[in-house]
């Protein structure tokens, strides 16, 4: 059976369809949740949230453009409602911006874990600014409208997620250097 037909037999709300939609895109859209939780529990909250969703709504996509990319925004949007609706975000005033071009620099003595990890422990108007900016590829002009904040408190936390992640790989490369120096004497 190819997607399309899946997906048709899920707008009738059959249950295997539902179970085929789910197996084939449970792992990417919780990699995505994942991004977007303080933690692995919140995130399964934020899958099982937007599965919720998607086959609420599955009747509502026209096939036009790719099934993953929907199911991927209404995850993302899901887990964005979540934080708009339990967490407040720290106003900042623009000209209080400090821009930082650089990301958080590759670092080859810090683990890929170690980085999305941080990413994760990041307060949660950073951690939704950064994904969306430097994960997702939205513009701040987006991001400012699917938070409910200015262009500028975009751009601010953006600049301090930044400044939190470097600080956080700066620091953790000087200790990781300080352990080779005592253990190579």
């Amino acid at each position: 059976m190819d997607l399309k037909a899946i997906i048709k037999s899920c707008c009738k709300r059959d249950i295997k369809a539902q179970r085929k939609i789910y197996d084939l895109m449970a792992t990417k859209l919780f990699s995505i949740s994942l991004k977007y939780s303080r933690n692995y529990q919140e995130a399964q909250d934020n899958l099982q949230d937007s599965f919720i969703k998607i086959f609420d709504n599955i009747d509502k996509f026209k096939f036009k453009g790719s099934f993953e990319g929907w199911c991927k925004r209404i995850t993302i949007n899901t887990a964005l409602a979540r934080y708009r609706k339990h967490d407040v975000y720290e106003l900042f005033n623009e000209d209080q911006l400090c821009e930082q071009k650089d990301l958080v620099e590759y670092n080859e003595d810090i683990s890929l874990q170690y980085l999305l990890e941080s990413v994760q422990q990041l307060p949660n108007r950073y951690r939704m600014v950064f994904n969306l900016y430097v994960l997702d590829g939205y513009s701040h002009k987006e991001i400012a409208e699917k938070l409910d904040i200015s262009e500028g408190t975009s751009k601010s936390n953006l600049a301090r997620g930044r400044k939190i992640l470097k600080d956080k790989v700066q620091k953790a490369t000087h200790e990781q250097r300080s352990r080779l120096k005592i253990k190579n004497g």
